[in-house]
């Protein structure tokens, strides 16, 4: 598999000719699996003896992976993602309550808000270039998400911008030198250290103060090297992931006018596109990793145990066998496309997927109801793919607004 990940449709539709499983050798030259099939995914993902926790992978502790693999930083992360059992339960417990259906819904006055003045800002960055062009990730589908995360952790401002920096290095490691990842890598836990050392000093109504009070209130609930990587998990999926999503959208309904026209006219809905967007082009193409904790038989093929298994997301989305034999074109009155797993599915659905729904949708309603006639400036086909072999997305996103 490529490093450099990009579009990842056209080698899904080749491994998944093959089967719902794939053998891969991974970046690095590392043996592995993907697992393709939205049926065998979801078994697999909610399998009990399929382990997020890299202790099961041998070969990451006994010398035949190297020590530089490009993806060792996944597999080394410290947090809920990559915990199991009552560890997970622990630390899920922990930012669960805040990433309720209830909870979310209470920040939609103020993510609405956000929308509005990113969209004013828009606008003025479309004006004051000479072509009338403006990126609508930097200035819309990034600052959003990144802004309500880091609300919800009590983040100062002025970090906001680093921290999307050294994630995005973070997430697009496989395809840079493994001292520069390393070096991002410890920079942003050193930046995520000084975030909650100022949150200690001085607690408020956010996310890291409560983390922080249950780290402080009792020791074995939470680890200062929990603290830091659940804070971690909470900065970095809590943006990159809405980021792609957001864009994904975008670049669907430019290029698929028609299904616009049913959103605009009433007879689809926002979160319709949402899902259709999840399931045909989801903001995550492969994610790692879960490890057999014995010899799996996954749809019919054999697992060995052990093994690094990522989960085929993007694959998932478009399986015929699922979605049907036009699974590859994007419709908004899909039925059933709520059923994508690009937030996951069992007990590590994503935590997040309700506020990563709500920002999404806000975003898509205030964007097309002010700009109507917002298209691409370029080519679909000239857009720069995403280098990474994690996030599916575009690196730019440039429009024209169009008449409000």
């Amino acid at each position: 598999m490529d490093p450099a990940g990009g579009c990842p449709h056209a080698l899904n539709a080749r491994l998944r000719a093959e089967g719902t499983v794939a053998e891969v050798v991974l970046p690095g030259g590392v043996p592995g699996a993907v697992v393709l099939g939205h049926e065998a995914l979801k078994e697999f993902l909610a399998h009990p003896d399929a382990a997020k926790d890299a202790r099961h992978f041998p070969g990451l502790h006994d010398g035949t992976v190297p020590a530089d693999w490009p993806l060792r930083v996944f597999a080394n992360a410290q947090g809920m993602h990559t915990a199991d059992g009552a560890d997970h339960r622990r630390l899920r417990s922990l930012v669960g309550n805040a990433f309720t259906a209830r909870q979310v819904e209470r920040l939609r006055p103020r993510v609405e808000e956000l929308a509005d003045e990113l969209l004013d800002g828009l606008a003025r960055a479309a004006e004051g270039s000479a072509d009338g062009v403006a990126d609508l990730r930097t200035h819309f589908a990034l600052p959003l998400p990144m802004g309500v995360i880091c609300e919800l952790l009590g983040v100062d401002p002025r970090h906001r911008g680093r921290l999307h920096e050294l994630s995005h290095t973070v997430i697009i490691s496989t395809d840079i030198p493994p001292a520069e990842v390393m070096a991002a890598v410890r920079e942003l836990v050193e930046l995520i250290a000084t975030i909650a050392a100022a949150r200690r000093a001085d607690p408020g109504e956010d996310l890291t103060s409560a983390l922080i009070a249950a780290r402080d209130g009792d020791g074995d609930r939470l680890s200062e090297a929990e603290l830091i990587g659940t804070m971690r998990l909470m900065l970095v999926a809590g943006h990159e992931t809405t980021l792609n999503l957001i864009s994904n959208a975008v670049r669907a309904l430019c290029t698929h006018r028609d299904q616009l026209d049913l959103v605009l006219d009433g007879r689809a809905s926002w979160s319709d596109v949402v899902d259709e967007t999840l399931r045909w082009d989801g903001p995550v193409s492969w994610f790692p990793f879960r490890y057999p904790t014995r010899d799996l038989t996954v749809d019919g093929t054999l697992i060995p145990r052990g093994t690094p298994v990522l989960a085929g997301y993007t694959a998932a989305g478009r399986d015929p066998a699922v979605h049907g034999p036009d699974a590859d074109r994007f419709d908004v009155t899909r039925p059933g496309a709520a059923r994508n797993l690009s937030f996951g599915h069992g007990a590590h659905y994503c935590v997040g997927a309700p506020l990563a729904r709500l920002e999404a949708t806000i975003a898509l309603e205030r964007l097309f109801t002010r700009f109507p006639g917002l298209d691409l400036a370029v080519p679909e086909t000239e857009l720069p793919h995403q280098r990474s072999f994690i996030g599916n997305s575009v690196e730019a996103l440039p429009v024209r607004l169009g008449k409000p």
